[in-house]
């Protein structure tokens, strides 16, 4: 029998628009030394989070800034992170825009309209950078999230349309027992799927988005650590069944310490990463190498993250 290949982590989001992780305040010196520091460690795939969050914006957007009141942002990250992408040979996903609306409502189709014109709008202005490989879906869905499998199908299907078929990303979440909002003090809850239940639902889900959406990345951090295989078989499975290129998304955060977020434990990232390998994941993302796993982190923890995942896998030299 074949052995199969070491699953390694080979893409990470860039979280440069977030609203619970501390901004790190980096310029173009910074940030060309972590895009330095990712390739060290084998990461050939970038993902941007999302490219505006409310009024928050990683780029010049006129759309954003004329009509839905955006404060102009003082350097194009975007183009900086695709002449970085180009420079390391990455792959850039452009990860479209978050109002908030739906964490306000909880009505996914609220997204759509704005993020069409974002959408062509980006494409116009980045399309022709040959990192520019893909898109990322920035609105996180789960169970029972209204109006997701609609906004997601059209939003992808916009995607394809605009860039001529380039592939598209998404990264949801496992409703399991660590499945609280981040502004919640509590670190569980009492319910959770069962595997049953996340099959069917998930099975319904994949047969509305096959087609648009090529990539599934599940965040891996909300399920304890000796059930996330089961999950991540299914998930597999499931992905297998209706056309869909199955990753994993591995919190490089640790969802067990009372402070929000913090590095993770480099035993439980392993044990993250054995148990994708296991189930068969095609590629292991990170959510995020410059927060987490960067050597030049403001987490002093996030350097010796890094050095024990280099040393473990024997990537330094």
């Amino acid at each position: 029998m074949k052995k199969q290949q070491q699953l390694l982590i080979s893409g990470t989001f860039l979280d440069e628009i977030s609203h619970d992780i501390p901004h790190q305040n980096w310029g173009r010196k910074e940030w060309d030394a972590d895009f330095a520091h990712m390739a060290n460690m084998g990461i050939d795939t970038v993902i941007l989070i999302r490219s505006g969050y409310r009024r928050f914006l990683t780029y010049p957007s006129d759309y954003l800034i004329g009509k839905k009141g955006c404060y102009r942002p003082p350097v194009d990250l975007v183009e900086m992170f695709l002449e970085l992408s180009l420079k390391y040979g990455m792959d850039f996903y452009f990860g479209i825009y978050d109002s908030g609306t739906y964490w306000d409502t909880g009505n996914m189709l609220n997204e759509l309209d704005v993020n069409r014109y974002v959408i062509e709008e980006a494409y116009q202005k980045y399309g022709h950078h040959k990192a520019f490989k893909g898109w990322y879906l920035s609105l996180e869905l789960s169970r029972k999230t209204k109006g997701a499998v609609d906004a997601i199908a059209g939003l992808g299907r916009h995607c394809k349309a605009v860039s001529g078929g380039l592939p598209v990303l998404i990264s949801p979440w496992i409703d399991g027992k660590k499945a609280v909002m981040a502004s919640e003090g509590a670190l569980s809850k009492q319910e959770q799927v069962s595997l049953e239940t996340h099959y069917t639902e998930w099975d319904e889900i994949f047969d509305g988005i096959k087609g648009p959406i090529d990539t599934v990345a599940f965040q891996d951090g909300h399920v304890d650590f000796h059930e996330l295989e089961d999950f991540l078989q299914i998930n597999k499975e499931l992905a297998d069944k209706h056309g869909l290129a199955s990753w994993t998304n591995i919190e490089s955060f640790d969802r067990d310490m009372p402070i929000k977020f913090m590095p993770i434990k480099f035993e439980k990232l392993l044990l993250k990463l054995e148990a994708a390998q296991r189930a068969g994941c095609d590629k292991a993302i990170t959510f995020e190498f410059s927060h987490f796993m960067s050597p030049q982190s403001a987490y002093l923890q996030a350097g010796h993250l890094y050095n024990r995942y280099m040393e473990h896998f024997k990537l330094f030299g």
